[in-house]
């Protein structure tokens, strides 16, 4: 969608790239969100963690990601409008000066706006 709309993102591999402390930090702030927020719990291993328990804390929700950068869920798009885990991913629309007409999503979905 971004690429659709005339930018050229930069992409972060963060599953191979993986998380810092302050990375983590600075878009969560960004975002207003907390780490439970953006906490993957499908395809991940959250649940045998025991991050989807409501006593597992910030700072131990924010450890795993760093160890394990799949729970953190996707994707986190910044721009100079801002940062936001566009989930939906129309999401990024409000992000961006310029909307593309037309796109195809990966799953082959046609949204035309």
């Amino acid at each position: 969608m971004i690429e659709a709309a005339g930018y050229a993102p930069t992409i972060v591999e963060y599953r191979t790239v993986g998380w810092t402390r302050a990375t983590l930090d600075e878009l969560l702030t960004a975002m207003r969100m907390t780490p439970r927020d953006v906490l993957r719990a499908k395809g991940s291993p959250a649940a045998e963690l025991g991050l989807l328990d409501p006593s597992a804390s910030d700072d131990a929700i924010i450890e795993a990601m760093i160890a394990h950068p799949i729970l953190v869920n996707r994707p986190i798009v910044v721009t100079p409008k801002g940062a936001k885990l566009c989930r939906p991913s129309e999401g990024v629309f409000d992000l961006l000066d310029r909307k593309p007409t037309e796109f195809t999503k990966e799953d082959g979905e046609v949204v035309r706006l």
